[in-house]
């Protein structure tokens, strides 16, 4: 296997995400308890959980959980999904079996570092950039532009991590058609789906707007609920399926027990926990709001149309990845600057830094984030 660069990100949280007192640049809504967990499933799903055995599962998944998965969805039945140890595992092995080494893929950026990297181990990849003065839109003519004859696999993700872009539903669908015509697999990542501002700028998931695309999703960002480790793609293309099952083989095998059926409670009580987690955004984002509007002469502030995260512009002489550092080592308030967003395919912005909005009672990391400005 070729090697892979260094994960800037991860890095950068394996330093700081569980020593820094306030972590203000985490990507997930707010968690629960185990406990809160089981409160809410149903009769069926607590006797499996009450009763489970500790044994393999399934490699496809838990049957249960896949047509607990299946329901998110207009198009699909437990025949068209797979499970994987988290969203990065399906990732990892979609690219693998999508791509050839004479093959071109076209990745959007910003992005989740792994996003460009795994494609990048394993073809030609050319980026096509959000555009920022355009509130993070997505040109389709750039798309179409970078298409080749032997273009495989176009990847998005939207709501978009880091920035909170949301796309008008007119241009996925045409997206999902221009692929569709070319003869080309829609990656989509849609790990924050459900968390948009505007519940109408809901997108249509991609496998529900072609048979060719692939739905990539977790039970990480929006539901909150990262420690399962449960994520999966869905495609109504059985084949492509089946060796996604074939290619885990070489690596989890199946997933936890114990979280495939936290994993079904969850997504079977996810419209509550959907509501829940846009209630907190929704609470936080006035604090955010004031913050920013606070320091106007050192940031630019948009609040996130979808997801958790958001993407601020820093106006300071020093610079977002000095201010970013200072402010971790000196007032243990962790921000993602930019650098761990950086493309290697587009030029991306050096100047901004995300920032969560999805966690409960942000204020007093919001509060140690002001005494320290106040103080500079």
């Amino acid at each position: 296997m070729p090697q892979l660069p260094e994960f800037r990100l991860e890095t950068h949280l394996a330093r700081w995400e569980f020593t820094a007192r306030h972590h203000l640049g985490a990507s997930d809504a707010q968690t629960m308890t185990t406990g809160e967990l089981l409160a809410l499933a149903g009769p069926e799903d607590r006797e499996a959980w009450d009763t489970l055995a500790l044994g393999y599962t399934e490699i496809l998944g838990d049957p249960g959980l896949r047509r607990a998965v299946a329901g998110m969805y207009e198009r699909a039945d437990p025949d068209d999904v797979i499970c994987f140890g988290g969203a990065q595992e399906g990732l990892n092995l979609a690219m693998r079996a999508l791509l050839e080494p004479d093959d071109h893929a076209v990745v959007v950026a910003p992005n989740y570092q792994s996003a460009e990297t795994i494609p990048l181990s394993l073809c030609e990849v050319t980026g096509v950039a959000l555009d920022e003065r355009q509130d993070w839109a997505l040109d389709l003519d750039a798309v179409e532009a970078a298409l080749r004859p032997n273009t495989r696999v176009v990847s998005v993700n939207f709501p978009n991590n880091p920035t909170g872009a949301v796309i008008d539903a007119a241009d996925f669908a045409g997206l999902a058609g221009l692929c569709d015509e070319r003869g080309i697999r829609l990656f989509s990542d849609e790990v924050y789906r459900g968390l948009e501002l505007d519940p109408a700028r809901t997108l249509p998931q991609a496998t529900d707007l072609s048979e060719r695309a692939l739905s990539l999703n977790a039970t990480t960002k929006s539901l909150g609920l990262p420690g399962l480790r449960i994520g999966w793609i869905v495609c109504r293309d059985r084949e492509l399926v089946s060796r996604l099952e074939r290619a885990k083989h070489y690596t989890t095998i199946c997933s936890s027990a114990p979280s495939e059926v936290l994993a079904r409670i969850a997504i079977t009580a996810r419209e509550r926990i959907l509501e829940r987690n846009r209630g907190i955004i929704a609470e936080n984002l006035p604090q955010f709001d004031a913050f920013f509007a606070e320091f106007e002469d050192l940031f630019e502030w948009r609040a996130p149309a979808g997801g958790c995260v958001a993407y601020p512009r820093y106006l300071g002489p020093d610079g977002v990845e000095d201010f970013c550092t200072a402010l971790v080592e000196q007032a243990g308030v962790l921000l993602m600057p930019a650098s761990t967003f950086r493309s290697a395919l587009t030029p991306t912005p050096t100047d901004r830094f995300r920032i969560g909005v999805g966690r409960r009672d942000p204020g007093p990391a919001l509060e140690s984030f002001a005494d320290w400005l106040r103080k500079r």
